[in-house]
């Protein structure tokens, strides 16, 4: 009997925080990351807004090193009917918490795979809720001066400085971050990556 062959893993994503929770899955990975322009827009659909940029970024990268098996993801913030992507600067950063002080809102996350080898391809989106703290404009200042937010969805990190901002999240944590790990390591599974 044969065992099969598990191909090399590519997550295409520059984030630390992605590269920080998939090696918590214990699954040797390399990092490329996809050249692609993402779709952004405010006023998209955020489900599907996550799982297009995810395939974006999977096939970029799939396209280049078809033997390869390859994770594309992508998260983003809705509140209000409105996307929050990542702030561009400080002023955006602000006002996207002023925006979500004392409320609930959802964080997407969408996840591709893909292989060219043999032609797979699977996806998954998750959606977990956060409420954070009503705040003012002080804590905002305070907690932007501790935390980089720029790279991040929403302009706040669920895992920094929590205690400033957080009052308490439902669904996954690791989603939240901006990979869920369950999730992640179902398709991994699926895709013959772990044994």
């Amino acid at each position: 009997m044969t065992v099969p062959v598990i191909s090399r893993l590519i997550l295409a994503s520059a984030s630390p925080r992605r590269q920080e929770l998939l090696a918590q899955l214990g699954v040797p990975f390399d990092i490329i990351p996809a050249e692609v322009t993402e779709y952004e827009a405010p006023d998209a659909d955020p489900r599907e807004m996550v799982r297009h940029n995810a395939a974006l970024k999977a096939d970029w990268v799939a396209a280049r090193h078809p033997d390869a098996t390859v994770i594309g993801a992508d998260t983003t913030v809705f509140i209000n009917q409105t996307v929050l992507n990542k702030p561009r600067d400080g002023a955006e950063a602000r006002a996207m918490l002023r925006m979500l002080s004392g409320r609930t809102h959802t964080v997407f996350t969408g996840l591709a795979v893909r292989r060219l080898r043999d032609g797979l391809r699977l996806e998954q989106g998750v959606a977990s809720e956060v409420t954070l703290k009503a705040f003012d404009e002080a804590t905002i200042e305070l907690y932007l001066s501790r935390v980089h937010t720029l790279d991040k969805a929403g302009g706040y990190a669920i895992q920094e400085q929590a205690g400033l901002i957080l009052a308490g999240f439902t669904g996954s944590l690791t989603n939240i971050v901006g990979l869920p790990l369950e999730e992640m390591k179902q398709l991994l599974t699926q895709a013959g990556q772990t044994r």
